[in-house]
């Protein structure tokens, strides 16, 4: 894993070299092994003039030496040093590409998939972007035609950020390295922000600062003299579903989990997997130990709440499949987490299982440089409850006349008692709330932290103002419609959750996580070839009346007992409630509630302490949109002020 940053300026002004050290200096934690530097040369005249009408340019590159550890240095370049890239990532397939690229008469001097697409760049242009299989975000500028690439990888696994200002455009692995540059203005996205406080994190493209965007997964950047244009490369189709037995799926779903795996496990330094004990993880591991000579080097945290604590279950897992196991007892600090998650996510980001994930990466960089993970089985195999009752709502919409739906049901829930306190099959404001609404705007309340109309209460006047009607659904229901070639409702909500949630929680999740200890994260179950055959299984087959994952767990039954799979899923959680009580109380007070805070204009401050005075006498669990507001102050402090 690496990070990297460049500029590239049209207008030809010299690009400061101070300012690329310092924008490589705050990627530094993604790649310690190494940097470098390249800038393209501009012909001065001995006034001071520049006397050549050639773009300035700039790459630079912080390296995790993974693969290729002696000659892998970048930026690199082809042999005539007119083609130049820094590269984020992994290219499972180079070997394959590199062979046929030497049969085309491309002559290679290292053994790095960096250098393999500098060369499919030149057999292919731009469409080299659909030969490579793996994660990537990279970023190729050419000398001869005066362009830049910008590329990232089909499900967005590894991150690329960019700014444009006039004719100089800016990008980064993280935002910090773009904001090095005191021409960025810092400015608040406001949509952004709307956007946050339903999800918890920034949906792609926007990101918090106005005018800093994400390059979508799938897609590429062409910026050049004659302007920029943003190309999607790759999408998912739900469309093409198969017909095969349940055996034949799930032979086949197996046979091809193994070689994504396989892939992955090229490394030459040490590879491990993260464990937890539930299904996903524990099938990456089987297939690792039934992959490799040496046993598999597992990594496993735990912490003291029973609730919290799935250590057990790790270590069965481990026990079975012979691993070298490692674990680790957290006692979160939670004063000192908050400031580092302001400080590596970059954005507001709520998801607080960021915290386990931080100290899960933590623990494994002890023992290992690569560690594989069982992200993506939710999303590829309707794995999340919101499913379940997603479909269920859509058969009650079947049998009841919409108009129904939206007079006499729509105001039942606006009078029905939301209660935190009731066990869960008691609360039944949401599910009369969605049976109201359109399926993607259902689908959206589902997993918003902010019921209808809440959103309202919580910003400031002016705020809504701004917004001038701006609704987060809208999101949701672009990637609903765009979806439309299946007319599987599961399948449409699933779309949505790989383009938002995969995305912008877990992956960016995870890669920060990972990246703040410089420990490269491979993610199997979201190979793209994979991916695209899960597409072709029917819905019922990933989500069997109750059982979620049933295909999936029926190709892995004959390696994993079935303990693991009737096990309850627990997530990746930490007590949050009980510290805005207890360990965190005071500071949260203070944060939340300090008088820069109220004078931004930015929340209803009165509706916040209500908020906060429920959650403290137990009337409501507000802990979701209370540990968002709070990281948002402290990413303010810390990006903002």
């Amino acid at each position: 894993m690496c990070g990297i940053c460049g500029i590239v300026d049209f207008s030809g002004t010299p690009i400061n070299q101070d300012l690329m050290r310092q924008m490589s200096n705050t990627l530094t934690h993604r790649g310690p092994d190494d940097e470098g530097y390249y800038f393209n040369k501009q012909k001065i005249a001995n006034s001071g003039q520049r006397i050549e009408n050639r773009p300035s340019v700039a790459l630079a590159h912080r390296r995790l030496s993974i693969i290729d550890l002696d000659t892998g240095h970048q930026p690199m370049s082809n042999e005539d040093g007119t083609i130049w890239i820094v590269f984020n990532g992994e290219i499972y397939n180079f070997i394959e590409l590199r062979n046929f690229l030497k049969k085309r008469g491309h002559r290679f001097k290292t053994r790095s998939d960096t250098e393999t697409i500098i060369h499919a760049y030149e057999e292919w242009g731009e469409n080299c972007v659909e030969k490579l299989r793996g994660m990537f975000a990279f970023a190729i500028w050419d000398e001869k035609q005066k362009k830049l690439l910008l590329a990232r990888d089909r499900i967005g696994i590894k991150p690329l950020y960019y700014y444009i200002n006039n004719q100089k455009l800016t990008f980064g692995s993280e935002i910090k390295a773009i904001l090095q540059d005191h021409t960025v203005k810092k400015e608040i996205n406001l949509k952004a922000l709307s956007d946050y406080l339903s999800l918890l994190y920034v949906p792609t493209p926007k990101t918090m600062f106005k005018g800093i965007y994400k390059l979508p997964p799938g897609h590429i950047l062409i910026c050049s003299q004659s302007g920029l244009k943003i190309k999607e490369y790759w999408d998912i189709s739900f469309a093409q579903v198969k017909c095969k037995s349940q055996e034949q799926w799930a032979d086949e779903l197996f046979q091809l989990l193994t070689n994504a795996v396989k892939m992955r496990l090229i490394s030459e330094v040490p590879l491990g997997a993260f464990l937890s004990g539930g299904v996903d993880s524990s099938s990456v591991v089987a297939i690792m130990a039934q992959l490799m000579k040496e046993p598999v080097i597992t990594n496993s945290i735990g912490f003291k709440e029973a609730a919290f604590n799935e250590l057990d279950y790790a270590r069965e897992v481990a026990k079975l499949f012979h691993t070298n196991h490692y674990e680790y007892t957290v006692i979160p600090d939670a004063l000192n987490i908050i400031d580092k998650l302001a400080f590596f996510y970059d954005e507001p980001f709520a998801d607080s299982s960021a915290i386990p994930t931080y100290y899960v990466s933590q623990v494994a960089k002890q023992n290992v440089t690569v560690a594989l993970s069982g992200d993506g089985g939710d999303e590829n195999f309707a794995g999340y409850r919101r499913y379940f009752y997603d479909k269920l709502e859509n058969r009650i919409r079947k049998v009841i006349p919409e108009i129904f739906q939206k007079t006499f049901i729509a105001s039942l829930a606006k009078i029905y008692p939301k209660a935190d306190w009731l066990p869960q099959i008691f609360r039944a404001k949401s599910f009369l709330t969605n049976l109201s609404l359109s399926p993607h705007k259902a689908f959206f309340y589902s997993v918003s932290q902010l019921l209808p109309g809440m959103k309202e209460k919580l910003l400031n006047k002016d705020v809504i103002a701004t917004l001038k009607g701006y609704d987060t659904a809208s999101i949701f229901e672009t990637y609903f419609n765009k979806a439309a070639q299946t007319d599987d409702p599961l399948s449409r909500v699933q779309y949505i959750d790989i383009k938002t949630y995969l995305v912008d929680d877990i992956l960016t999740k995870v890669d920060r996580a990972s990246m703040a200890h410089a420990l490269e994260v491979r993610v199997p179950i979201l190979d793209h070839k994979f991916m695209e055959f899960v597409a072709t299984i029917p819905s019922f087959l990933k989500l069997n009346g109750h059982e979620s994952k049933y295909i999936f767990k029926k190709a892995m039954s004959h390696l994993l007992p079935s303990y693991i799979f009737d096990r309850k899923k627990m997530g990746f959680v930490i007590p949050i409630q009980r510290w805005f009580r207890k360990e965190i109380k005071e500071l949260s007070e203070d944060i939340l509630f300090n008088t820069k805070a109220k004078q931004r204009g930015l929340f209803n401050y009165k509706f916040i302490e209500k908020l906060w005075h429920e959650h403290q006498q137990g009337i409501g669990n507000h802990t979701s949109i209370l540990w968002a507001l709070l990281m948002f102050e402290k990413w303010y402090e810390k990006w903002m002020e």
